[in-house]
């Protein structure tokens, strides 16, 4: 992949996301209908009455994933800022993550941590704050869709400072794994999707590496581009 801003990805993203051999990583990129490790589209289960497809077209797009760092324009060399999240990534400890569990987050149905940890929210602050040299400052048109009229002054400073509101102490671990649903519609997913995972989001994992996500060009889907491996 080129460095150059104009030749790279129109936007990356530092995310968690299961490890290959999880299986969680399959599971949940089936329910989505893509792996974004190879970009293949994936047969996803059929819920009587519902649209799946359509359910979970947003996280489709983006990959299965918690964020860190959210999606962001690049200021300047593609190969500087992976240069940088390596770095970050190779000076950072392995960790346990704690057990996942589904919940209801905003309207939308995601796996979130069942317990703090403060690893987690360690790593994700420092991506946020370490790669923000690299981040291009956010368009009017980008803070606008952020709707910044409704946010609280810590969120509306986020937006500007960082280009996101929900960072460090607003910043909340999840997977999404739908649209937002009604209720009708979580009354009919959320068993679907609970025995669809199974045990698995629950098992124990250790977390291993930083999970570097491009987007080729605007609309496009995100991608893995590359799992830098933690190692302090």
């Amino acid at each position: 992949m080129s460095g150059e801003r104009q030749g790279g990805p129109a936007r990356a993203a530092l995310y968690w996301a299961p490890e290959l051999d999880d299986p969680l990583h399959g599971l949940g990129s089936t329910w989505l209908g893509r792996d974004a490790e190879t970009g293949a589209p994936l047969s996803q289960p059929q819920l009587p009455g519902l649209d799946l497809p359509a359910l979970t077209a947003d996280p489709r797009g983006y990959g299965l994933h918690a964020t860190l760092k959210p999606p962001f324009r690049l200021a300047g060399l593609y190969a500087a800022m992976r240069e940088e999240a390596a770095a970050l990534a190779a000076g950072t400890a392995p960790f346990d993550l704690p057990p996942l569990e589904l919940a209801s987050f905003g309207g939308f149905l995601a796996l979130r941590e069942s317990a703090p940890c403060p690893a987690l929210q360690g790593l994700a602050d420092a991506c946020v704050a370490t790669l923000d040299v690299h981040r291009a400052p956010p368009t009017g048109e980008e803070i606008a869709r952020r709707r910044p009229e409704r946010l609280d002054p810590a969120g509306r400073y986020n937006l500007h400072r960082w280009g996101y509101p929900q960072v460090f102490g607003a910043w909340r671990f999840h997977v999404t794994l739908t649209q937002r649903l009604t209720p009708d519609q979580d009354a009919v997913i959320r068993p679907a999707l609970l025995a669809h995972l199974g045990e698995v989001s629950a098992r124990p994992r250790r977390v291993t590496s930083l999970c570097l996500f491009t987007q080729a060009a605007p609309g496009a889907p995100f991608l893995i581009a590359e799992r830098l491996p933690l190692g302090a």
